[in-house]
């Protein structure tokens, strides 16, 4: 097979498939580019003017802060990958968290029974939005805005209702508290330095991520929905089934983010959750995704969520005011974008 076809002007051009990337070309379009310069730049700089920062606790509490916002940072990617967004992802996890708790309690169930159960609701309510967003055609901003104003009621009008409180009663001495713990909560001691078990989930879910995004045929179809779904549609592409895929995904994320919930404090406040869907989304946007779809890695997401990790701990450990906090979140969210940008209009302009 050539690799030049003959053109007009008697000079023969090189077809672009088939030429050679180099690695530095590859290194410089991968989306999480600007986020690994973001987070390398983070950390010195705490390094510098945190005198606890290095500390094998420290980091150790770092890597915690930053797996609790990374285990749902990773379908929020792969889900704005695919052009969507969903506002509900932060009180799904309390939602989660709360039907294990109550469930298991009002039934005098052994616990697992209501992670069972909980993971079952959790995973409908990522169905709801899927088929909603794709039967009725809405932004899934309004789609999600309403689920989260509904669970936000639900959480608090049925704690209330059956506990007579805003918070559960505690299920720590109920048959299967100690396995569930183990595997949702525990902590491990790794050269030293205590690890949360989450660090593990949060890991394994960017692995799994990263696999289906680069190596399977679903992975294709999210970044061919991001990219436009009536484009999609047309050559062959399962549209519904890849969106409601997604929005499963984020249930599932959001299960296990519940469940750490409970077995790290035995009790759930039902008002737990509201906002924190903003900062998965920054999360990702950070590492690298899209608001406009098409684009984007788990990995990002990741490096995203340590760059949160980092300056939500770094900054107590510089001893600084907390009311900052924001303000830098912000401030790096910005500076990620435009650096994304930035790098992304150098790849291709060398293209």
């Amino acid at each position: 097979m050539s690799a030049t076809a003959p053109t007009g002007d008697g000079l023969d051009h090189v077809d672009e498939r088939l030429l050679r990337t180099s690695p530095l070309r590859k290194f410089l379009a991968r989306p999480e580019l600007g986020s690994v310069v973001g987070a390398a730049a983070v950390f010195v700089f705490f390094s510098l003017v945190a005198d606890g920062f290095l500390r094998a606790s420290s980091l150790g509490t770092v890597f915690y802060a930053a797996s609790t916002i990374g285990i749902m940072a990773v379908p929020v990617a792969l889900l704005m990958i695919g052009g969507e967004f969903d506002l509900s992802a932060g009180v799904m996890v309390t939602t989660s968290a709360l039907i294990s708790s109550m469930f298991s309690y009002q039934m005098t169930a052994n616990v697992w029974v209501g992670v069972g159960v909980s993971l079952l609701v959790t995973l409908a309510i990522g169905v709801f939005n899927g088929v909603m967003l794709t039967r009725t055609k809405l932004p899934s901003f309004i789609i999600t805005l309403g689920t989260f104003l509904m669970l936000t009621g639900l959480n608090l009008g049925f704690t209330k209702l059956i506990s007579g409180t805003v918070s559960t009663k505690s299920i720590a001495d109920m048959e299967g508290f100690p396995s569930a713990k183990k595997l949702f909560a525990s902590q491990l001691t790794i050269g030293g330095v205590d690890l949360k078990v989450t660090i593990l989930w949060w890991i394994g879910l960017v692995a799994v991520a990263t696999w289906i995004l680069l190596r399977t045929r679903f992975g294709n179809w999210i970044f061919a929905v991001g990219g436009g779904a009536d484009a999609a549609r047309a050559v062959g592409v399962p549209v519904v089934r890849t969106k409601i895929g997604l929005y499963m995904g984020v249930a599932f994320c959001a299960w296990i983010s519940g469940q750490h919930l409970l077995f790290s404090f035995d009790v759930v406040q039902s008002g737990e959750g509201v906002g924190n869907e903003l900062i998965y989304i920054i999360a990702a946007v950070i590492g690298g995704c899209l608001i406009t779809g098409g684009y984007g890695s788990a990995i990002g997401s990741a490096v995203g969520a340590f760059i949160f990790g980092m300056t939500s701990k770094g900054i107590v450990y510089a001893e600084w005011n907390p009311d900052w906090f924001k303000f830098f979140l912000g401030a790096m969210l910005l500076l990620a974008t435009l650096l994304n940008a930035w790098i992304r209009r150098r790849v291709e302009a060398t293209k």
